[in-house]
């Protein structure tokens, strides 16, 4: 099932492409701000929103969506602007298309954006490293027996460090791997996700930094030594 959010202000124009996603074989539902969207886009695969909301600027409405998760992001645009289309990608949206463009080419350029992203939420097998379990299916993560609850950015970075246990990953690996940027500066992001998981697994020994380069896991996740009989 393939699950459609459209944000858009203008309620006649909203229906209409609900209606026709709908025909199209999505499941498709529609708001009119960009604070309704924060509130709902979670339980939808992909997020078709216009740049001219009442509330939100556009553009601001792109970055949330994208820190907050991999949900697909295609930005509907009502002018034929390079700088506009430019900005919104930078700002993380997978495409954007313009308003006056018809329904079928929308739900095809819908289709391609889900082909792309959905190998990014395919993930290996379930890691267990001492007592932490972090599995990528139910996306849970639970140590000692005990769920704890992560955000899905937090998933995807303890995940990509416990991948590779013994191995420092780099800032610029993570930023690609978890946000899908080369930006350094938003590297302040990592850190901030690094400083929650650690207050979360309840030791900053889980995750340990290597300055000037990275992260790795640290020595809470090894067994215990065992003494000599």
């Amino acid at each position: 099932m393939r699950r459609v959010l459209v944000v858009e202000p203008d309620t006649s124009a909203a229906a209409a492409v609900v209606g026709d996603l709908r025909r199209q074989g999505f499941t498709a539902h529609g708001v009119s701000t960009g604070e309704r969207a924060l509130r709902a886009y979670g339980d939808a695969d992909l997020v078709l929103f216009s740049l001219d909301l009442p509330d939100i600027d556009g553009l601001e409405l792109c970055r949330a969506l994208r820190n907050g998760g991999d949900t697909a992001l295609i930005a509907v645009s009502s002018a034929d602007a390079e700088c506009e289309r430019v900005l919104v990608l930078h700002a993380g949206a997978d495409d954007c298309v313009m308003k006056s463009w018809g329904f079928r080419e929308i739900g095809a350029r819908i289709e391609a954006v889900l082909r792309r992203t959905r190998p990014r939420q395919t993930l290996p097998a379930a890691i267990s490293l001492h007592d932490l379990h972090i599995d990528p299916h139910l996306r849970e993560v639970r140590l000692h027996d005990r769920l704890v609850g992560v955000t899905s950015k937090e998933f995807e970075l303890l995940y990509t460090l416990a991948a590779t246990p013994e191995t420092v990953v780099t800032r610029k690996e993570l930023m690609a791997r978890v946000w899908g940027s080369d930006w350094g500066h938003t590297s302040r992001t990592i850190d901030t996700h690094v400083s929650s998981l650690r207050a979360k697994l309840g030791s900053s020994g889980w995750i340990i930094t290597v300055r000037g380069v990275g992260y790795r896991m640290g020595y809470a996740w090894r067994m215990p030594e065992t003494s000599a009989g």
